[in-house]
Formats: C-alpha cells, structure tokens, sequence
C-alpha cells in the first residue's frame, strides 16, 4: 500500500519525504505531515471510522501511521461532557469539557501526541527515545516506552512537580534534572539529538508527535455527531495543540465528513508565562520569549515552537487569546471540581479562569457552543493546592460524638 503522506515545510512547502527531521533546510521553518486527501478521500468515511476500536487509531488515514504498525494501546477517545453547573457559574449556557484528565495510559493528553512519535520511532529503527519535558510528556513517554522495548531517556527543568516526577521514574526512565527552566532544557536536548542517534519525540520526530493532538479534534467532531462546535478554549504551552485541532476540523470539512462553518479558537496562557496571549493581545506578527514564572508548568514555555502559528489561527478564526494569575488557576481547579466532579492540573485551570474572562468580556456568547479543553489530570499536580484544604479533628465513633460536630459543622456554614 502508497504511504499517503510525507513532511512539507509549511513556509516554502519543499517536500521532504519521510524522515526523523523537524526544520526545512532551506528556509528553517517548521516541516509539517502533510496528506495526500485523494488516496484518502472514500476510505476516510463516518461510517469506517464509527465501526473502529474506540480510540484515537480510528483515524489512521490521516495520521503519520506506518504500514502494518499495530500500538495495541487505546489512547484516546476520551468523554466530551456537557458543563452546566460550571456554565451557570461562568456564564455559558452550552458548555463542555473534552476532558483527556482520563486519557490512556497517564491521564493527559500527551499520550496521543506520544503514541504517534512512538509509531514514527519505531518506523525509522530508533532504541531509545527521549523528549525535554515540563512533567506531562516525561510521564507519558516513560511509559509508552517501556510497553514498547524503548530505552527511555527523560529531561525535566530540577523545579518540576514531585508527582510528575515520580510518575516518570516509576516506569524505568533515566531521569536527568536540568538546573534551568524548559527552554534550557530543549536547548541541551537539541545538542543531545545531533550528536546521538536518539528519536527525540519533540525535536526530530516532532512533526508525526504533533499529528497526534489532531485526534482531539476528529473527537470533538465526532461526539458532537459529526458537527464543530462555536467555539475551542484550549491551553497554550508550545503553540502546537490549538493548531491541530484546526488542521483536524479543516481536515474534516474537506473531505465532507462535516459541514463548514467558522470555529473561534481561543488560546490561554498563565500570566507568568503568555507569550502566545501577549502576542495576540499586542497585534505582533513575532513571539517575544519570555522567562516563566507560574504554578502552570506544563505551560510553562517562554519561547514555543509553535507561537507564530498559534496566532495565526486565532486571529484568522475570529478569535482571542487570555491569561490568568496563579490565583486565578487555583480558583478555575476549584470550581471545574466543585460544580462538574473534574479534577484537572494547573493547565486545565488555567483553561476555566481564561474562559470566565472570556465570557464576562462578551468575547465568548453565553449561548454558543463551547468547548474547554482539560489536557491533564489534577493529581499530577496537588502541590498547586497545598495549604487549601484543612482536616477537622477526628471524632470517636459514636454517635453523640457524630451529631455535636454536625452541628458544630452547620453552625459554622451558617455564619460564614
């Protein structure tokens, strides 16, 4: 069977075929995966997908899938729940959560875009894979390589949460704590993967890793009945995820899995890291690198790889772009729990506080449709929460003991 797709820069457009490489060597722009929609087009069908194992490889026509591979991991296919307590709260009456905080195997949605690196390591005969990572991505790469043989090799800034930490090495990765933030990271990484023959899931082989955040947006799609919603709110760290989810709605439109319409995409970032948000907000053609300083770090990125075409796609669809304080995080955690039983990150945080901005400025209509992306599990990252919750004394068990703190309890509630 003809492999239907190969990378192409996505400035000058030179094709590159299919290799381990993420800049055009003439122009250095980003290379992308790019399809040939005629050999799809009669293969890619509502109906062939529907009758499809339940996960995101239901779509493998258009992603970077080699022949004859088989993962046998069900990544993706995570639920899309309506919202309305939390609508009601931030003022949205048609509200959902696409909520990849219960994504396979590690509860965020790197798995999807790890399983599509893997696929593509596995396809260029690369034994050990590593990544540069702010918690999500090591935990994730951990452990698809080690279900898939990998040697793992792991780099993460020394100041990343504890449990992410922990949620790398219980899968056998090396662990190599970096003294610096991410960028410094990635930086080192880059050397690391010119001098080694190792698939770097987000250096050379990140243009088949980025494919894999389309999925979030073919099941936006399909669990809406084949439809896009009014409007995507989705956390901002490199850039890369709100981009394919567009690249996915616009896939489907030309292939006439879904009619047209206009999808407003809204970016948002933690204020002590948006330089994508600064950017819309400022009217900037470039991406002015930041130091970050926030709880978010799985966004904390100062210069994202993917900042200019991230702007791109939220000016073009009518969109805007928000952040919001460590404060503000904490709150958005707190109510998505209280009101919806969803416990995210500080990304996912990060997603509700600049979606009630959004609302209370009119740039979202309380009643479009809309969809808050929740990239990543809240027990990742309880340390976001210290101090915020107190345990009562404990009561003997009796029942007297019972009723005199239910009533001390409900006193309490009543003068607060």
């Amino acid at each position: 069977m003809r492999v239907n797709y190969s990378l192409r820069c996505r400035e000058c457009q030179r094709d590159y075929g299919n290799i381990p490489s993420s800049i055009c060597t003439d122009c250095l722009a980003p290379l992308e995966v790019h399809y040939d929609m005629d050999a799809v087009r009669g293969k890619f069908t509502r109906e062939a997908i529907t009758a499809r194992p339940a996960n995101l490889w239901r779509y493998a026509e258009l992603l970077p899938k080699p022949e004859g591979y088989d993962s046998g991991l069900p990544v993706g296919m995570t639920p899309l729940v309506k919202v309305p307590q939390l609508g009601k709260k931030i003022g949205s009456r048609r509200l959902l959560v696409k909520n990849d905080a219960v994504c396979f195997p590690t509860l965020s949605f790197k798995d999807r875009v790890v399983a599509m690196a893997l696929a593509a390591a596995k396809n260029f005969g690369f034994e050990t894979v590593s990544c540069s990572s702010t918690g999500n991505l090591a935990n994730s790469v951990a452990a698809q390589a080690a279900r898939h043989g990998f040697e793992a090799w792991i780099f993460i800034p020394a100041d990343l949460e504890a449990a992410k930490v922990v949620g790398t090495q219980v899968y056998g990765a090396r662990v190599t704590r970096i003294a610096g933030n991410y960028d410094q990271v990635n930086r080192l990484c880059s050397q690391i993967a010119d001098r080694y023959r190792w698939g770097f899931v987000n250096i050379n082989l990140r243009p088949y890793y980025a494919e894999g955040s389309k999925t979030v947006g073919y099941e936006i799609a399909e669990q809406l009945g084949w439809r896009l919603p009014d409007n995507v709110v989705v956390p901002m760290a490199g850039g890369s995820l709100i981009t394919k989810i567009s690249k996915a709605f616009g896939e489907l439109v030309t292939l006439g899995l879904v009619e047209a319409k206009t999808v407003k995409f809204f970016g948002a970032q933690a204020t002590g890291c948006s330089p994508i948000a600064d950017a819309v907000k400022n009217s900037k053609d470039e991406i002015d690198p930041q130091k970050p300083s926030t709880i978010a770090r799985s966004l904390a990125i100062g210069n994202p790889a993917d900042g200019i075409y991230a702007t791109r796609v939220i000016r073009s669809s009518g969109g805007w772009a928000e952040d919001c304080s460590d404060p503000d995080i904490v709150g958005g955690i707190e109510l998505l729990a209280a009101s919806e039983g969803i416990f995210t990150e500080t990304a996912g945080g990060v997603t509700v506080a600049c979606a009630q901005s959004l609302l209370a400025q009119g740039r979202i209509g309380t009643d479009e449709e809309t969809v808050l992306c929740i990239t990543g599990n809240g027990l990742k990252t309880t340390d976001a929460l210290a101090g915020r919750f107190e345990l009562d004394d404990a009561i003997e068990p009796k029942i007297a003991a019972f009723e005199k703190y239910m009533g001390n309890a409900v006193a309490a509630t009543a003068s607060a």
